[in-house]
């Protein structure tokens, strides 16, 4: 029987909650230390979670140096993912880390290159892919049904009452959530952007003090065009977290509501001046082992460091993700067309 995995948890904010419960039904990991800055909330999370013999200490060098743990799970803000990571990996860890990946492309570079370098697994909690709706998206997609993919849309419009740090941001609506989108866009089109034109903006009546609301034009590999529209300031009909999707193929199209609402049409008969559709249901989806949110993503994380095999969200794969991000917010400082590259 594999031994439990060996785990310090980095950062013990508000965030983790969510990891720490999906935890609860992963027998395979076992917590050995619980770090923060605050020790008073590295202390309370493994109390309030069931850890009580775990190490908690302010200082991750000191914790790693006493648990020698098999992997670290950073729960860190986005500037500190690069001094964690790193260390870490220094201490031979495997790292799972909070998204984005990093608070900069130069730094993501830093910390896969140096993942790659020590043979140890670096991967993202891009927990958005592991619902069990956009597998049954992909699915669908992959089976044919519509034909090749030419055009991906996508919008997100929520009227988001924060308040605290998020109002002050620049570039909140992409640096903060549109990471979630554009990972999105890539699994659901099987592409890669190769470049941007963006441009944001701050409506009137918005509560945010700089642009929170995007438009973004993405071309992608295999010829694909995916669009993003998004506000954060967008008073209601709200569209889910998920956002409303439209993807064309040579076909026919398919719409998804970002929950559980699909609607399918295909070519049914051509030859007149528009072509009869045939409605289509979209098959249930019935892997267990790429749904699940949080915990669908740690498992997957434990059973490739434990087997060898690579994690869907690996850096190496999701550095592609975040690319588009700071693609687009470049091109809306620049107010021009960007190629990205990784």
């Amino acid at each position: 029987m594999t031994q439990p995995l060996k785990v310090v948890l980095a950062g013990c904010g508000g965030i983790t909650r969510a990891w720490l419960e999906a935890i609860k039904n992963i027998p395979e990991i076992q917590m050995v230390g619980f770090v923060d800055l605050v020790e008073a909330a590295a202390r309370g999370r493994a109390a309030q979670f069931g850890w009580p013999d775990a190490m908690i200490g302010t200082d991750l060098a000191a914790v790693l140096d006493a648990t020698r743990p098999d992997a670290v799970f950073d729960c860190t803000i986005p500037e500190a993912h690069v001094e964690v990571t790193l260390a870490a990996l220094r201490h031979g860890c495997h790292v799972l880390g909070e998204k984005p990946l990093a608070d900069s492309m130069a730094h993501a570079r830093e910390m896969v290159a140096a993942a790659q370098a020590a043979g140890k697994t670096y991967a993202v909690i891009q927990n958005r892919r592991y619902d069990p709706n956009i597998r049954r998206l992909c699915a669908f997609l992959e089976s044919g049904a519509i034909g090749d993919i030419t055009t991906v849309n996508c919008d997100f419009y929520i009227g988001a009452h924060f308040g605290g740090f998020r109002d002050r941001m620049a570039h909140v609506l992409l640096l903060d959530m549109a990471i979630h989108t554009f990972d999105a866009a890539r699994l659901i089109s099987g592409a890669d952007a190769t470049a941007v034109y963006c441009h944001e903006w701050n409506p009137a009546g918005s509560w945010y003090d700089h642009d929170a609301s995007a438009v973004a034009i993405f071309e992608m590999t295999q010829g694909i065009v995916c669009t993003y529209r998004g506000s954060w300031c967008a008073e209601g009909l709200r569209t889910t977290w998920e956002c409303d999707w439209r993807i064309v193929g040579t076909r026919g199209t398919v719409k998804w509501d970002g929950a559980t609402g699909f609607q399918a049409q295909a070519v049914a008969e051509t030859g007149g001046f528009m072509s009869k559709m045939a409605d289509l249901e979209l098959p249930a989806y019935d892997n267990p082992a790429r749904v699940g949110g949080h915990g669908g993503v740690i498992r997957d994380f434990v059973r490739c460091v434990q087997t060898g095999a690579t994690p869907e969200t690996v850096g190496s794969d999701n550095i592609k993700s975040l690319a588009m991000v700071f693609g687009a917010i470049e091109s809306a400082e620049k107010g021009q067309r960007v190629e990205i590259g990784k």
